[in-house]
């Protein structure tokens, strides 16, 4: 059975045992932390070690950053490349699991003018092979996990849809990089949200969720028997961890959450 995990920024309290004292009363079973850029993420080493000292469980982070390792600008992707590789160490330090990352975001978009990129498809391609191959060594090296989020075609030009990143993945050949899905592109992107989970399924590494419309999920018309149904089926054992925006009292939807899904998955 699935477990469930919150992003931080979604639960009421000042400090991380203050958001997990609640995340727990609303059952929850992890905080999903967010990791800004200028290595942000790895100056609250200090308030991270507390927090787990204290008993926050913390098994994963995604990123909140300004540009990623699929960049245009070469200064850009090593940044972000950097910026990934210390967030990958702390997570590894605090005894998580991984970190999640799409390979851009808001950077082009094809469906919107001027509709052809500045860079050719074997150009993405080699860009988001050194990027993947240069940060999973990274993960392997640390024992954690990078996962590369497929965003929605207004989002991301290069990477959609799940098989687009299985394939990436399979030519890196690491086991340290998987991909890590959200419900909320899926249900742009996939034609058919669970039979992409099925023929994904050796790959998917993390899930994130929200509804069609990027609220909690119970807020939207996705069919979440369906797609809970599928990722039972392909053996997930991880969490789903929320990322949204909420609709009503922000504390009630995110209460709403677990129960939610546990009904969805019954």
């Amino acid at each position: 059975m699935f477990t469930t995990a919150c992003q931080e920024q979604l639960l009421p309290g000042e400090t991380l045992q203050q958001k997990w004292e609640f995340a727990q009363s609303a059952g929850y079973d992890a905080i999903e932390l967010r990791g800004k850029g200028d290595f942000h993420f790895r100056g609250r080493l200090p308030e991270l070690r507390k927090a787990l000292a204290d008993g926050v469980v913390m098994p994963t982070v995604c990123v909140e950053m300004q540009h990623f390792f699929g960049a245009f600008d070469g200064e850009l992707r090593r940044d972000a490349v950097e910026q990934m590789k210390s967030q990958l160490s702390v997570i590894g330090e605090l005894g998580g699991r991984g970190a999640m990352t799409p390979a851009s975001y808001g950077m082009f978009s094809r469906r919107l003018p001027p509709f052809e990129p500045p860079r050719s498809a074997e150009e993405d391609r080699e860009v988001l092979l050194a990027g993947l191959t240069e940060l999973g060594e990274h993960a392997r090296r640390e024992g954690v996990v990078l996962y590369l989020e497929p965003l929605n075609r207004y989002e991301d030009h290069m990477v959609n849809r799940l098989d687009q990143a299985v394939e990436l993945i399979r030519e890196t050949g690491l086991d340290s990089v998987r991909v890590g899905i959200d419900s909320y592109h899926m249900n742009i992107e996939e034609a058919d949200p669970p039979g992409a989970i099925l023929a994904a399924a050796p790959y998917i590494g993390h899930a994130q969720v929200s509804d069609s419309n990027r609220f909690q999920p119970g807020a939207g018309h996705l069919d979440w028997p369906a797609w809970l149904g599928a990722l039972d089926a392909a053996g997930y054992a991880g969490d789903l961890a929320l990322e949204c925006r909420l609709t009503g009292d922000p504390a009630e939807a995110v209460r709403s959450v677990p129960p939610f899904l546990a009904r969805a998955a019954a």
